[in-house]
């Protein structure tokens, strides 16, 4: 072999051969972008969970060593309670018996731990003998004994059911009162305020039964139309028109409930309803305008300064014939559903003079 041959022979084993290797991408493709990135969306979404569970976790196992301390506190609280009774209550026998033993009766029989009715009253409850109480759930026509009912249970079971029957009962008109309403025939209302008081009462319950009776017959007119008057504009502005006025009178009835009308505006009211009952619907309609606007002229301009200030503000704050319109809104809504009623009680009853039709 020549030194040519022998160089080249070397060369070619000195020299290695190049490893297949991937090519290195020099872009990549928008659809791997997109996966690298929910990937990468994926994997923070899974650790963010994680930590809000371990909050969550930890936030609960506070809760829960919190819950424990204060059943623990209440526990507590409330043996201490019972144990304070019970010395309390052994004091006053131990007190009773001295005082007992001094006048020389027997003493007090100490009632077993595990007696039911050894429980004490509520604050303010008074006892009752076994045979009154009896008694008396047997008027109320009530069982007179219940299964496995101690006597503290009973006497509980009987004030409740006095507590219910003393309940003031609500009337089913249009607006519910605890006011005993009178017959139609008794609604004839007089023509000034009465100054005794049980004739006052009677006035109160007339005037609210005149208008529960005005108002059910303008639900009943309403209720009688058929369906398509209802669904119109004008049939539902009409009812609009009647729970406005039942709105408005619901403090009047409230104030009759609890007699704290003021006598200016119940004298004006009944005016209007004495005159509603006569068909005098014109003079009615007067009346309720001298109570809402009453008959002062009212000062308009400039009423605080110059030598008009003391005459134009004086008519402000006159009592004779004071605007109660202009008392407040709870007094001007209810105005307006006097003034509702009278328009509805004018197409109801009819009066027969047509010059005592309002316009």
């Amino acid at each position: 072999m020549d030194f040519a041959s022998l160089m080249q022979s070397q060369i070619r084993t000195s020299t290695a051969k190049p490893t297949a290797t991937a090519p290195t991408k020099k872009y990549l493709k928008r659809s791997e972008v997109e996966a690298q990135r929910q990937a990468d969306y994926l994997r923070e979404q899974e650790e963010l969970e994680t930590a809000r569970l371990e909050r969550l976790d930890k936030k609960r196992k506070r809760d829960d060593e919190e819950a424990e301390r204060s059943a623990a506190r209440e526990t507590k609280k409330k043996r201490l309670a019972d144990e304070s009774r019970k010395v309390r209550q052994e004091e006053e026998v131990k007190e009773e018996n001295t005082r007992r033993k001094r006048i020389g009766l027997p003493e007090l029989e100490r009632k077993r731990s595990d007696d039911p009715d050894a429980t004490p009253l509520k604050d303010g409850e008074e006892d009752v003998s076994e045979e009154q109480l009896l008694a008396d759930l047997h008027a109320l026509g009530e069982p007179r004994r219940l299964f496995g009912e101690t006597h503290l249970h009973r006497l509980r079971r009987y004030r409740k059911l006095t507590s219910l029957a003393l309940a003031p009962v609500l009337t089913k008109g249009p607006i519910p009162t605890t006011l005993e309403l009178v017959a139609e025939k008794d609604m004839k209302v007089p023509a000034a305020v009465p100054t005794d008081p049980e004739s006052r009462t009677l006035l109160r319950r007339q005037l609210a039964s005149y208008f529960d009776m005005v108002l059910s017959e303008w639900l009943y007119a309403l209720s009688r139309r058929d369906a398509t008057t209802k669904e119109s504009y004008n049939g539902k502005k009409a009812y609009q028109n009647f729970e406005a006025a039942r709105e408005n009178l619901r403090p009047l009835f409230r104030k009759l409930e609890s007699n704290t009308l003021p006598d200016a505006i119940l004298a004006a009211v009944l005016e209007v309803a004495h005159l509603a009952q006569l068909k005098r619907y014109v003079d009615a309609n007067d009346a309720y305008l001298r109570l809402s606007i009453g008959k002062a002229a009212w000062p308009i301009g400039v009423t605080m300064v110059g030598i008009h200030e003391r005459s134009a503000r004086e008519k402000l704050h006159e009592t004779d014939n004071k605007a109660h319109i202009l008392a407040d809104e709870t007094t001007r809504k209810m105005l307006q559903g006097i003034k509702r009623c009278l328009s509805f009680a004018q197409t109801r009853w009819a009066p027969e003079d047509l010059g005592q039709m309002m316009g």
